[in-house]
């Protein structure tokens, strides 16, 4: 990643100070500093930053209409909040300003220095992403068999067409947000699902809601461990798992997502087939806060 080159907005001399030595520490480069919207608008055009910390509150106005000021000079500039005052309202406002992240004093280097990088993460952390989190959804899969039922499946016809899915009868949707957001879906046949259930609970399925719930939990343990995994390799990537959606029944289709990268196997298990689909998009995911 490039040098980024920080303004500082704050009318705090002490807290232009902790900033100055935080992102200072940290690599970054502080260019300039502005206590108010007049300075905001002379030290941006004078320094150009790619990246400003801004306050919430300043003389005669506030950090929202300081944004809207640099992004009328140059609107791929960066802003992310860095106040003493956060709350679910002010986070709205942000994201309707365009405000990248936001951040609360007082400061935590190591997570202000996570989220600046996480917020100018550029071309090559996707081609990270895009390298390897096929090989990793395939690792954490294999693993989550063995430790559940001591087998290995065989992941078998593997493709990067993005096409529409025709279920099988079970399919569990899993959105993946953090820098990047994508979907993850596991689809097989009731037969599969009921075969894989008896193994792990030593008897048949109560009811069509119990098997479904263990279907869920395991696209759960998949996806979750598949974006730590990720995560660990890069902290950047802050990938999390959304809360599954499950559709069931005859003549359920999945029409192909807006992705920009695809990866999909069928994975061939003693209980049955299955079949992952993988998507990410390069585009920014989830708004970046640190609370």
């Amino acid at each position: 990643m490039k040098d980024v080159k920080v303004l500082i907005v704050d009318d705090s001399p002490f807290q232009i100070a902790l900033l100055t030595d935080v992102l200072t520490e940290s690599g970054f480069d502080v260019v300039g500093e502005a206590k108010s919207l007049e300075e905001v608008i002379e030290e941006v055009t004078r320094v150009r930053p790619d990246l400003v910390t801004m306050d919430m509150t300043l003389p005669g106005t506030d950090g929202f209409e300081c944004t809207r000021a640099i992004h009328k000079i140059d609107k791929d500039i960066k802003v992310i909040i860095v106040s003493s005052m956060m709350d679910d309202e002010l986070v709205r406002k942000a994201k309707k300003t365009h405000v990248c992240g936001y951040i609360q004093k007082p400061v935590d280097s190591e997570e202000l220095s996570l989220l600046i990088n996480r917020v100018m993460a550029d071309e090559e952390l996707y081609l990270e992403l895009e390298k390897l989190y096929s090989d990793v959804f395939k690792e954490a899969l294999l693993n989550i068999f063995n430790k559940l039922t001591k087998t290995v499946p065989e992941i078998t016809d593997e493709s990067n067409d993005n096409i529409a899915i025709h279920s099988e009868g079970i399919s569990i949707v899993m959105g993946i947000t953090g820098k990047y957001s994508g979907r993850l879906i596991l689809d097989m046949a009731y037969e599969t699902a009921k075969s894989l259930a008896t193994m792990l609970l030593k008897r048949d399925p109560k009811s069509s809601e119990e098997l479904l719930n263990i279907m869920s939990e395991i696209a759960n343990m998949f996806a979750g461990n598949a974006c730590s995994m990720i995560n660990k390799k890069n902290k950047l990537f802050g990938l999390r798992v959304a809360p599954p959606t499950i559709f069931h029944g005859e003549s359920i289709n999945i029409s192909k997502a807006e992705l920009e990268n695809t990866f999909s196997a069928i994975v061939k298990s003693q209980f049955g087939n299955l079949t992952i689909n993988i998507g990410f998009n390069r585009g920014e995911g989830e708004w970046m806060s640190i609370i």
